[in-house]
Parts: structure tokens; sequence; C-alpha cells
């Protein structure tokens, strides 16, 4: 034990010494490792490994969160398909406003067939439906409650699109982030590999040492090949949300360590009420209730008995037989009158219950997106502050300690007291604290998104 404490204490006073003799071997790690997982401007110096990130990031000719969500909401199928359906029902107000059709009868009646061979009669008749009971206003405030539903209803999906856009676009951010820090571990351990190679060449240090390093990096590389696919993946469905060609390219502008969504409330409490104004959930229940209400007006006034004007104006022509010859005699009439339908047996019983439940239906509606909504903004709130305090701890605590210990491991291996093997594990350390890190601010993301999509606002707000 006592040995042990002497040897540590000689590696203690030893390493400053070294480090300055070995300035331009350690100086390269302690820079770059305090840097990773940190969004930090490209080194004028060339790089071993050629970043990954850089395919799919640039601050100048990336696309931000609010040029895709436009993009998106312009040129998204499901978006096109609500405004055609919006469209249908304005379609639908025009034929509301048109007036029933009137009828003309023509009807001819010839005595041959029945020994009458003289006479004749020529009836013509006009007739119109009247639209009594204020049918007609009726069907048209029928018709503009339902572009107006359907008009809430394509902001609902405009919110859903967004919402979805949120969505890959965290992943994608977490995505570039992972090869963000395995470009950064990759340049650490390639620097490092050309150092233990001249050390063994020099014999210093075994081979196995440098095949464990190489067997490192490869698999570095082998899990930055995942994270690649995962954004590969995200930047797909965003191109599919925003309507943009598979093979058009597509780069992220913001890092996910300063993406930041904007306009979200302080409070949980002013977070509700901006919820209660503004989500279109709430609206589409309430135009629910005003069309079951129209409707069931509209049915009453149907209910009631029909009324229809018409006209009729005859001419006949008689044969009389007489000992003395025949005799024809030409009579003309003009008839007027009203046709009215009694609703005796159908009064529309099942059509005025189907809409009278319709509006009990939309007021529970209305009342459960209440509820549904005041969950969502709480529990969004609660994920907020939740992994603020777990980002303050890596941040403070965790990530910089990891970092500390493989600088001072890399420089006591330098001095050969150390394995190489304890500095992949210690590496391995950092690399599952970035991960950790990674996904603390994609729940960030993810929950400031939420409640960003929660609260209904839109982002030109």
């Amino acid at each position: 034990m006592f040995k042990k404490i002497i040897c540590i204490a000689v590696i203690a006073a030893a390493v400053p010494a070294y480090s300055q003799e070995s300035a331009s071997v350690i100086e390269p790690y302690a820079g770059s490792l305090s840097s990773i997982g940190k969004s930090r401007p490209r080194e004028t110096a060339k790089r071993i490994v050629s970043p990954f990130a850089d395919r799919y990031y640039s601050q100048t000719d990336g696309s931000s969160l609010a040029e895709i969500v436009r993009l998106a909401i312009a040129n998204n199928g499901e978006i096109k398909i609500a405004r055609l359906e919006i469209d249908k029902t304005r379609a639908r107000l025009t034929q509301a406003r048109l007036r029933s059709n009137p009828t003309l009868e023509v009807e001819q009646s010839v005595g041959r067939l029945v020994g009458s061979a003289g006479d004749r009669e020529l009836s013509v008749g006009f007739s119109l439906p009247v639209d009594v009971y204020g049918q007609r206003q009726k069907r048209i405030d029928l018709a503009n409650a339902e572009i107006v539903l359907r008009e809430a209803e394509l902001t609902t999906r405009q919110r859903e699109i967004t919402g979805r856009v949120f969505a890959a676009y965290a992943e994608a951010l977490s995505a570039l982030r992972e090869i963000q820090v395995l470009d950064e571990l990759l340049e650490l351990d390639t620097e490092m590999i050309r150092f233990v190679q001249i050390r063994v060449n020099e014999g210093e240090t075994p081979p196995l040492e440098l095949n464990l390093l190489q067997t490192e990096v490869e698999r570095l590389r082998a899990r930055r090949e995942l994270s690649e696919g995962a954004i590969q993946t995200a930047l797909t469905k965003l191109k599919f949300f925003a309507g943009v060609p598979y093979d058009q390219s597509l780069k992220l502008r913001e890092d996910i360590s300063a993406a930041q969504i904007p306009q979200l409330p302080d409070t949980s409490e002013t977070g509700v009420t901006v919820a209660l104004r503004s989500r279109p959930e709430l609206r589409v229940a309430e135009l629910e209730e005003q069309l079951a209400s129209a409707g069931l007006r509209l049915i009453r006034s149907q209910s009631k008995p029909d009324v229809t004007a018409y006209s009729r104006y005859t001419q006949g022509r008689s044969n009389f037989d007489d000992p003395r010859g025949s005799y024809f005699q030409s009579d003309r009439s003009l008839t007027f009158g009203v046709s009215i339908g009694l609703p005796v047996f159908d009064k529309k019983q099942g059509a005025k219950a189907e809409a009278e439940i319709a509006i009990r239906q939309a007021q529970e509606k209305r009342a459960f997106a209440e509820a549904v909504i005041r969950n969502e903004v709480v529990t969004a709130f609660q994920r907020i502050e939740a992994a603020k305090r777990a980002l303050s701890r890596l941040e403070t605590a965790v990530i910089p300690r990891s970092q500390e210990n493989i600088r001072t491991i890399r420089q006591v291996y330098e001095l050969g007291e150390l394995k190489v093997t304890d500095l992949i594990a210690e590496q391995k350390k950092l690399l599952e604290a970035n991960r950790d890190l990674t996904e603390t601010l994609k729940e960030r993301y993810r929950s400031q998104a939420d409640l960003f999509i929660a609260i209904g606002i839109n982002l030109e707000n």
C-alpha cells in the first residue's frame, strides 16, 4: 500500500514536467476534448477525420424549423385534401342558395280509342315549390356553418402536421449532435493512434494496445453510421411533410444545444389560458354544436307541410251527335291552386333525434377537449422543468468531470503507467454521458415543442 501511494505521487509530480516537454502531443487532446458535445466553429488546421456532420448541417444553406413548417403547410398532401374539402362545402353553399325548380306539365287526351273520335283535350300546367318557414335561409345557414367548421378543421390539421414536423426535427437535431460527438471522439482517437503507432515502432508499447485502440475507432465509426442513418430517416420525414423531392438536399441550420422554441409562456396557468383561447379543437367542437343546431332548425322546418303553387290551362273540344248532324263544343279554362303535403306519418322524428344527440355530443367533445388541453399543458411544463434540472446536472457535473478524467488518463498513459484499455473504458463513459446529454437536450426540445403545440399558436404569431 505504501509503495502504491509513492508511485501515484511520483506520477502526479511528473505529469506537469512531461506535459511541457510533450505539449505538441497533449495540447490537441485537451483542446478538442473540452469541445466534445459543444457547438464550435471549424478549426483552421486540417482535420484528420472528415466530419459527417457537415453533410447535414450548415448555418448558411440549412433550413430553419419555421421554413420547413411553412413548406409543410403549403405543400403537404393532407392539408391540400382538407382545403379541397372546404371548396366542396363552398359548392354546397352555392347549391343551398338556389331555389327549387318549377315543373311544366303538358297533357293531351283524345277520345278516338274509346269511341269518341271528335273529343280531345290539351292541358298545360305549371307548378313551383314554395320555400316556406324560412327553409331556404336555413339551408344557407347550415352550409355557412359547415364552411366555418371545415376551416377550423383545416387549422387542426395544420397543427397536427406541425407537431409531426417538430418531432422529426427533434430527431434530426438529436442525431446531428450524436454525429458531432462521434466526430470529435474519432478525431481524438485517430490522433492517439498516431502516437501509439510511434511507441509501438519504438518498442515502448505492445502492438495489442494499438489493435485495441484501432478496434475502438472502428466501433465508433460503426456507431456513427447508425447515427447517420437516423438523421437521414428524420430528414426524409421532413422532406415528406414539406413536400420536398427526395433527391433534393435538406440541411439543418441550428444545433440542438442552442435550439429554442419561441413564444412559450412562463407558467402553466398562463399556458392553459392561452391554450383555451387558441386551440382549434375547442373551436371545432363549438362549430360542430352550431352546425348541429342549424341542422336541427332545418329539419324542423322540413317537418312542416310542404306547399306547392300551381297553375293549369286547359283547352278541350267535345263532339255531340244529333239527327241533324254532328256538333262540336270548345271549352277553355285557367286553373290556379296550391298543393299542400300533409306530414301525417313522416314528421322527421328520427332526424330530429339525431340532430339533438349531435348537439349533446359536440358539448361533451368540447368539455373533454378542455380537460385534454389542460393536461397537455401541465405535463409539458413538468417535462420542461425536469429536463432543465437534468441538463444542469449533466453540464455542470457529469460531462466536465468525465472530460477531466480522460485528460488525466491520457497524460498518465503518456507516462506509461496505464494501459490503453483504461483510456478506452473512460472514453466509453464520456460517450455514454454525452448520449445522456443528447437525450436530455432532445427531451427539453420535445417538451418545449409539445408545449408550443399544446397552447395552439403558430410560428407567425
